[in-house]
């Protein structure tokens, strides 16, 4: 085989709360999974099908590590999400099944360059400089699903400089874990390594340079960053 020209970019690695880390391959991302959200952002609740985005696993930003404030934007927002992480191959897996190729979860912020997004929303254009960019994906670190006990019933907040900015219930989720991974298998095969982010509750906003962001989802590792 050919020499590569140059060294591939490391696989980035999330540690594991038993030890280990969780090599990243794709991050699918639900849109609009929690009526408030999609209300706040002046869209009514699709309930035909889930619809997604993408982020490079390039994206990821591992708790506790700045983030530093990005660059052609004036208008960056929180958006903190349940991270589902996939342990085995699923393809065209039905609801019933979904729950076995679930290896753990986490707490994630998907952050966005809103303003960018909204732009590209008025010109009918794709997301991806509003929501795939560097350090775009904060992950916390992942739990085994054998050690959570529910998490369709666990509460999920987001705090920014201590003050409580957004907070829900897992169970408020439009579209739930089993039916997200049967229905995103139809259109990828999915693999070990790919991680689903959920969704974000209402209350999203902007952050600024300064600001420590906190996020926590009953039983999970948290996820925290500062905007630097």
């Amino acid at each position: 085989m050919p020499n590569p020209v140059f060294l591939p970019r490391p696989v980035p690695l999330v540690p594991l709360t038993s030890g280990g880390t969780f090599p990243v391959a794709r991050i699918f991302c639900v849109g609009r999974n929690y009526a408030a959200h999609a209300a706040e952002m002046g869209h009514a609740v699709d309930r035909e099908a889930p619809f997604y985005f993408t982020k490079s696993a390039h994206a990821v930003l591992l708790s506790g590590e700045d983030m530093p404030y990005p660059p052609r934007t004036a208008d960056l927002h929180h958006e903190m999400e349940l991270v589902v992480a996939i342990g085995d191959k699923a393809r065209e897996i039905s609801e019933s099944d979904a729950m076995g190729v679930v290896f753990g979860y986490g707490c994630g912020l998907d952050m966005t360059r809103r303003d960018l997004q909204a732009a590209a929303k008025e010109k009918r254009r794709p997301w991806d400089t509003g929501k795939d960019f560097e350090n775009a994906a904060i992950l916390g670190a992942l739990t085994p699903a054998s050690a959570v006990e529910d998490i369709t019933q666990a509460t999920i907040e987001l705090q920014v400089n201590g003050e409580v900015r957004q907070r829900a219930s897992i169970a408020d989720m439009v579209w739930s874990i089993p039916e997200i991974i049967a229905d995103l298998s139809t259109l990828y095969t999915l693999m070990p390594g790919d991680l689903i982010m959920t969704g974000t509750p209402a209350g999203v906003g902007p952050v600024v340079a300064g600001d420590t962001l906190s996020g926590t989802i009953d039983g999970l590792s948290p996820v925290v960053t500062r905007i630097a």
